[in-house]
């Protein structure tokens, strides 16, 4: 074998060696990469989708003249679980309502947890579609008890829901007209209220400046 020949193959086996010692580096860089996007999109205590991902998501489908539906969930006496309780056992329910909700069959095409207690589905179909999974998800949460740490509990949570064909409508007026109706549910029953507009235009909907 030649001198050059028996450089090249020197040259080549270096190479070769730094590869395999950079190819864990890489990988765990990559790892870290995948894991940093993940959690940038996703709630840290139920693992679903965040606001930022929810609203992604729901701008995605507008932008594709899909019709779609808004769902908001808003946990009863979430608080006083906190309180009573201690929160490991509300992040437990957080946690377990999650469960419930992501298990929601279509039309529900992602489900989210926005902050605090209150929770989100995307929707697509039409307004019965919207309306069908709002109830779904209503009796999701309300049917048995719930078990966490330490505790059986019966939770109820009050839902509002909009619905629209129109791409023109933003995320921001969608997610406001189903908090509208979230609330109206809230003082009224705690049950599931749908937005319309000559009957919650009124009901005062809770600040979503922040978001």
């Amino acid at each position: 074998m030649s001198q050059t020949m028996q450089q090249l193959l020197t040259c080549a086996g270096g190479v070769v060696a730094g590869l395999a010692l950079a190819a864990p580096v890489l990988s765990r860089q990559q790892r870290a990469l995948t894991r940093a996007r993940w959690e940038a999109n996703h709630d840290d205590i139920t693992g679903l989708p965040n606001r930022r991902l929810f609203h992604t998501r729901l701008r995605a489908a507008l932008a594709d003249n899909t019709p779609v539906g808004v769902v908001l969930l808003d946990l009863n006496n979430f608080k006083t679980v906190n309180d009573t309780l201690t929160h490991e056992v509300g992040n437990d329910l957080l946690d377990q309502v999650g469960r419930r909700l992501s298990s929601l069959p279509t039309p529900v095409r992602i489900a989210a947890r926005l902050s605090g207690d209150e929770f989100a589905l995307l929707v697509t179909g039409t307004r019965e579609d919207t309306a069908a999974a709002a109830e779904a998800a209503w009796k999701a949460i309300a049917t048995g008890t719930i078990l966490v740490v330490n505790a059986d509990l019966p939770v109820t949570a009050s839902v509002g829901y909009t619905h629209t064909h129109h791409p023109t409508v933003s995320t921001r007026q969608l997610l406001t007209q189903a908090d509208s109706a979230m609330y109206e549910a809230k003082r009224i029953d705690g049950g599931v209220r749908e937005y319309l507009p000559h009957r919650t235009a009124t009901v005062r909907s809770r600040d979503r400046q922040r978001h």
